[in-house]
Order: C-alpha cells, then sequence, then structure tokens
C-alpha cells in the first residue's frame, strides 16, 4: 500500500537518479574484465617445404577450380552440384541457422524491457474486486531488467556463438571443396570405364575371330581341341568383362547425378581421359599455409575458440549476476485520472543473484567445459597431422602415377610390337597361335594398366587440390574465394 501511496515521489527522484545509474554502468562495463582465458593460437611447428615437393613457386591450390579443371562438361556438372546439391544447401542453411543464435546471444547485451497491461476488476462487467492486491487502478507497466556483463559472461557468450559460426562457415567451405573434388574424382572415374569398355569390345571382338579362326581349323585338322577351348575361354572372360564395365558406368553416372542433385540421368561426357590436361607444375606451396587455407583446419581452430570462450562463461557463472532493474507506470485511485501527469510512477534499482546450493555443481561445469577445450585442442592438432599426411600422400601418387604411366607406355608399345612379329611367324608357320594368344592377352592387360595409371595421375592431382585447400584466387592468396553457384563462375570467367 506504501508503494503506490509514494510513487510521486519516487517518480521525482528517479528522474535525478538516472545519470548516476547510466554512468554507474557505464563504469562497470568498461573496468570489468572477462572471466577465463583468452584465446591465442597454438604454437604449430612446420617445416620449410613438403618432403615430396618436387616443385616450388606458388601453390596450386591458388588455381580456381575451373582452371585446373579444363573439360566444360565438367564444369557443367560442378556449377549444377554447386547449385543443387543437398548437402551443401543443408550446410548453407546451418550457417544461417547460427547467425541467427549469434543474433540472439547478441541480444544479451540489450536492456530487456517488457510491457504489462491491467485493468481493475470493476471495470470488467461490474464484478467484485474482491483479491485485488490493490485499491489504485493501473495500466501501462513497463518492466526493465538489464545484466550488468561484470564477470563478461555474456561476452564470453558472444565469443563462443561467434566462433560457432565461423567453425559452420568453414564446414560450409569443406562440404564445397570436397563437392567438387568428388565430382572431379567421379567423372574421371566415369572416363576409365568408358576407355577400358572400349579396351574390352575390342578384345571381345578379337577373341570372337580367334574362336571362329580355330573352329574352321579344328574342322581341317590344323588346330586341337584344346587351342579352341583356351579362346572360348578368352572370349568369354572379355563378355564378362564388358558386361562388369557397363554395370559400372551405368552406376558412376547415377553417383553424379546425386552429387549434382538430380534424379539418375546418363552424363554428358567431354574429353577423353587422354585428352584431360593438368598443370605442367605442380607446387604444393609452403606447409605453414594450410594452416590458413584448408577450411578443416580453419573449423578446428573456431571450435577450439568457442571451447575456450565456454571457460570464461562457466567461470563467471560461479558469479553472482548484478542486475539494473526498473518498473514505469500510472496509476490513481480514480480510473478516470489514471492518464493524468501527477499519476505516474516509477522505481529504479539494482538485483543481485548468485549461486548457493549449486556452487558445487557449477564447479563440475567449468572443469567439463576445460575438458572439452582440451579435446578441442587435441582435435585441432590432429586435423593439421592429417592435412601434412594427405597432403604428403598426394604428392607420393602424383609422382609415382607419372612415372609408372610412362613405364605402361613402354610396355604397350613394346607389346604392340610384339603382337605384329608373333601374327608373322604364326602366319609363316613358325609358331602356333598360343604364341599370338599370349601376346594379345597381355597387351590388352597393359592398355587398361595404363588407363589406370593415367587415371590415378588425375585423381592423385585432385586429391592434392583438395588436401591443400584449393579454391582461392590466384591473384590475391589472402582472400578466401567463395566458391558457390554457376552464375558466380560465370562472372569470373
Amino acid at each position: 500500500m506504501s508503494y503506490f501511496k509514494n510513487r510521486r515521489l519516487i517518480s521525482a527522484r528517479s528522474d535525478r537518479r538516472q545519470t548516476p545509474v547510466l554512468l554507474l554502468c557505464s563504469s562497470l562495463l568498461i573496468t570489468s574484465c572477462a572471466m577465463g582465458p583468452d584465446y591465442s593460437r597454438p604454437q604449430i611447428d612446420t617445416t620449410e617445404k613438403f618432403r615430396l615437393s618436387q616443385t616450388e613457386g606458388r601453390s596450386i591450390a591458388n588455381l580456381p577450380w575451373w582452371e585446373l579443371l579444363r573439360d566444360e562438361k565438367l564444369q557443367l556438372l560442378i556449377d549444377q552440384a554447386l547449385t543443387e546439391n543437398k548437402d551443401l544447401k543443408q550446410a548453407a542453411a546451418s550457417v544461417e541457422e547460427l547467425q541467427a543464435r549469434l543474433g540472439i546471444t547478441q541480444m544479451d547485451f540489450i536492456p530487456n524491457i517488457s510491457i504489462e497491461g491491467n485493468a481493475p476488476i470493476e471495470t470488467l462487467g461490474g464484478f467484485s474486486r474482491k483479491g485485488f492486491p490493490t485499491p489504485y487502478n493501473y495500466f501501462g507497466q513497463s518492466i526493465l531488467n538489464w545484466e550488468l556483463d561484470i564477470w563478461g559472461r555474456i561476452r564470453r557468450s558472444n565469443e563462443a556463438a561467434r566462433a560457432d559460426l565461423l567453425a559452420r562457415e568453414e564446414n560450409r567451405r569443406a562440404v564445397v571443396l570436397t563437392l567438387v573434388s568428388s565430382v572431379a574424382q567421379s567423372y574421371f572415374d566415369l572416363l576409365q570405364f568408358d576407355t577400358q569398355l572400349k579396351i574390352a569390345h575390342r578384345a571381345l571382338t578379337s577373341w570372337e575371330e580367334s574362336v571362329v579362326i580355330s573352329s574352321a581349323q579344328l574342322e581341317g585338322g590344323l588346330a586341337t581341341r584344346l587351342d579352341l577351348d583356351q579362346f572360348e575361354a578368352e572370349r568369354a572372360a572379355a563378355a564378362a568383362q564388358v558386361a562388369e564395365l557397363e554395370r559400372q558406368i551405368a552406376q558412376k553416372e547415377n553417383e553424379l547425378s546425386v552429387l549434382a542433385g538430380r534424379t539418375p540421368a546418363p552424363v554428358v561426357r567431354g574429353y577423353s581421359l587422354s585428352g584431360q590436361s593438368t598443370p605442367p607444375d605442380i607446387p604444393p606451396g609452403l606447409p605453414s599455409e594450410l594452416l590458413q587455407r584448408r577450411p578443416d583446419i580453419l573449423q578446428a581452430e573456431q571450435t577450439l575458440k568457442a571451447a575456450i570462450a565456454r571457460i570464461g562463461v562457466a567461470k563467471a557463472t560461479r558469479f553472482p549476476r548484478i542486475t539494473l532493474t526498473g518498473f514505469f507506470g500510472f496509476s490513481s485511485p480514480a480510473l478516470a485520472s489514471l492518464l493524468d501527469s501527477d499519476s505516474k510512477f516509477g522505481v529504479a534499482g539494482f538485483g543481485l543473484a548468485g549461486p548457493l546450493l549449486n556452487a558445487q555443481t557449477l564447479g563440475y561445469e567449468q572443469r567439463a567445459a576445460e575438458a572439452q577445450a582440451k579435446q578441442a585442442l587435441a582435435q585441432y592438432e590432429q586435423t593439421i597431422l592429417v592435412a601434412f599426411k594427405e597432403v604428403e600422400d598426394a604428392l607420393a601418387a602424383i609422382r609415382t602415377a607419372n612415372d609408372q604411366y610412362k613405364a605402361k607406355q613402354k610396355q604397350v608399345e613394346a607389346l604392340s610390337s610384339a603382337l605384329q612379329i608373333a601374327n608373322l611367324r604364326y602366319q609363316g608357320g613358325i609358331t602356333s597361335y598360343v604364341d599370338v594368344l599370349l601376346t594379345k592377352r597381355k597387351l590388352f592387360d597393359a592398355e587398361s594398366a595404363l588407363v589406370i595409371a593415367r587415371h590415378l595421375h588425375l585423381v592423385s592431382v585432385v586429391q592434392l587440390y583438395k588436401a591443400l585447400g584449393g579454391g582461392w584466387l590466384a591473384d590475391d592468396a589472402d582472400v578466401p574465394l567463395p566458391i558457390s553457384t554457376g552464375l558466380l563462375h560465370k562472372q569470373l570467367k
């Protein structure tokens, strides 16, 4: 009752107290410090260059993907995947979610103001006032609640939310990079199967001709049943290989269609496997660049940063919360004079809330946050180790695949010459057709191995590009390239 009787005095005093209160709040916010450790990037020792690096220069990762992968049909597939792939859409939507959640966290800096509208019971159809707490009529009550971030709980919460958002954005970039490399590798797989299918068809045709010749020779007494059985076995093996490759081609087309965000359909090819171009020199750049380039490393770092910030949140929660509260409204014994200027009332004050019985629980929460930060640090260091391993693996694959391809080329050339000589010797009656059979089988196997070596070299270049975190602007290695839609592709071309 006395609260409402002294409302005018409180209102007059509150106006005079506004300035000191605001000055006090500002002083507290400025002088307060955030609890918990500040983030600093862990010291990571890196070598001067990669162990298997053979060339030096600007990293291949500085190339935009369309300058590395010059097949126009492949570029169209990647464009479509970057526009329609469902995993990428999900990753982009998750970034939008954390953007909104960061906005929610930032609202903790702003005072919380709520408005309540109240009406006296006697005005509602003549109902009784029994139980009404006061004979005064009041409405339009504004309630202010503002937590003073003395211990930095809100600031640390914002640091964690911002780091979570950046980690999710790096995850989106990782999805983009993985998607580009997956489409390219699947496309090269498809070209490999196409080339091997041509070889298998040629082998099947050759063995069918051999069966016809051997059947005629068997009837004339010039060949044995063993020779015919061998030729028929080779023909059956070639037919089975043709069927296997046709299955692999269909399944690979389905895989590419899903990556492109569409229902399974045939895939249009561009250049053949042998017609695909790669840069003559493939420099990986400096190992230290990985820490600033690979999205999974940056994601792990932001996760570590968020975990360290949450230590401060947990620590600040163990201290009392100080809040600034205020009320403002109108009240009057008579409803008719409710809106008069002298019917205003207001009050302001501080609130203090601190842990008591749950103090031990909050201590365990701080220890849990510290343990999570240790886990995030270990994950960050492990991600870096895996990144260096993937780069070295790709460099080793590129070097050995190139050597393997050159060796297989010489083998195919030698076996092609040997097959011509074997045919001439057989036609001259010097040797049996078994020599031709063995040489022909070796040639088909060598041609297939040559295709595999070429495919391995192309895929290894893509894997190195991915391992280096490729997709940055070629003329500005300090700014990450926002690889996104086909429209962006056309603009940058």
